[in-house]
């Protein structure tokens, strides 16, 4: 499956961005989704991730309560809503892809990975 995230950009502390991840080449349905983000110098950090079925969802500690993962089965698109965002959420996320797995894990079990969306919050 070929991942294509979109949707970041420049915003104030406090604001609201989407961000899209378009699926294409597989069956979407049967794909664990998750989004990472990794800062300048940092490592690559998990954000949210859905199991398979689409009936589980888990999220980072510094993000749960502010972001919700979604998905759109009959537009294979994979959606992160991220509200009263701050500035240490300023990252590149990816979304990554694993056939038949679960809600949370490591980004090593992740098969498939989308490019990469640069995500900037303003003080």
């Amino acid at each position: 499956v070929q991942l294509q995230a979109s949707g970041g950009g420049l915003v104030r502390s406090g604001d609201s961005l989407r961000l899209s991840c378009a699926a294409s080449g597989g069956t979407f349905s049967r794909y664990a989704m998750g989004w990472f983000r990794q800062a300048p110098g940092k490592e690559r950090a998990f954000v949210a991730g859905m199991n398979w079925s689409g009936d589980r969802t888990d999220y980072g500690d510094s993000v749960r309560g502010r972001f919700t993962i979604s998905r759109d089965i009959p537009t294979n698109t994979l959606y992160l809503q991220m509200d009263s965002l701050k500035p240490e959420d300023t990252a590149v996320y990816y979304c990554a892809a694993v056939l038949y797995g679960g809600s949370r894990l490591e980004s090593g079990k992740y098969d498939y990975w989308g490019q990469g969306t640069q995500v900037t919050v303003s003080s």
